[in-house]
């Protein structure tokens, strides 16, 4: 029987720990293909290159998996994986990138590298999940989070996913009680609010820090924001299509300048 193959990427960067844990789970349940950028790309959201060279080099940082760094975005990382890498080969069954290194619940969807990668691998037609893990630490424990990801994997594979779907995983911060176990979730109503720190460089020129804190509005407990605050793992279903579907009958009905 054939093993699946299962494409691994992230937005922290070849050499990141969450990359390494990633990798080794999925080294059990097929043959792997690690495309990730080779420097930290988070907060890029859907970024590509398009102005610029795109590098692409052989790495042997990951034992017995072919892997290449990428000097593009995560969206850039899964696009050249599957139409230069693997042009004219077999596709991917799967796509995964993390486990990102900070939580990407909520609002944090948007401007997640992690997740990019994710939904690039759906835009293409190939079911994805985005890992992340509610610790900004480098030396971050996920020893916690490493069953849940083959298991959600294995869940993937086996099922598959709706068409266009990419999965956002995310994983407490660990403590000393176990996991309680899967929420499948909405994405909180919550955001960052910004501030900007105003400094000067040596030279006496401004520049500016931005800073800000993350403010939730949900009171629900069907949200992310909940599952992860009760130690739960919060998978939330996400789409590409940012059709806002019921405003289109509003407007139809209100607008007087439509023909």
């Amino acid at each position: 029987m054939t093993k699946p193959l299962i494409l691994v990427s992230n937005d922290d960067g070849i050499t990141s720990l969450g990359i390494r844990n990633l990798v080794e789970v999925m080294k059990e349940l097929g043959e792997v293909l690690v495309v990730a950028p080779n420097r930290p790309q988070s907060g890029m959201g859907h970024a590509i290159t398009v102005g610029d060279t795109l590098r692409l080099t052989e790495s042997t940082i990951f034992e017995g998996v072919r892997a290449f760094e990428c000097s593009g975005t995560p969206a850039d990382c899964v696009k050249i994986a599957r139409h230069y890498v693997l042009k004219d080969k077999r596709q991917p069954d799967v796509v995964v990138s993390g486990v990102n290194h900070g939580s990407n619940t909520s609002i944090s969807v948007l401007y997640s590298g992690t997740m990019s990668a994710a939904i690039e691998a759906a835009i293409e037609g190939t079911p994805s999940i985005g890992f992340s893990l509610a610790d900004y630490g480098s030396e971050a424990d996920f020893s916690h989070t490493l069953d849940y990801i083959k298991k959600i994997t294995q869940q993937v594979l086996r099922k598959e996913l709706p068409k266009g779907v990419a999965l956002n995983v995310n994983f407490p911060k660990k403590r000393k009680d176990a996991l309680k176990g899967i929420r499948i979730c909405r994405q909180a109503n919550a955001k960052w609010v910004e501030d900007f720190d105003e400094r000067k460089d040596p030279n006496g020129r401004k520049y500016f820090w931005m800073t800000g804190k993350f403010v939730n509005f949900d009171k629900g407990e069907d949200n992310d924001e909940w599952a992860i605050a009760n130690n739960y793992v919060s998978v939330v279903p996400c789409q590409f299509d940012l059709t806002a579907h019921q405003a289109i009958p509003v407007l139809n009905e209100a607008w007087e300048i439509l023909g």
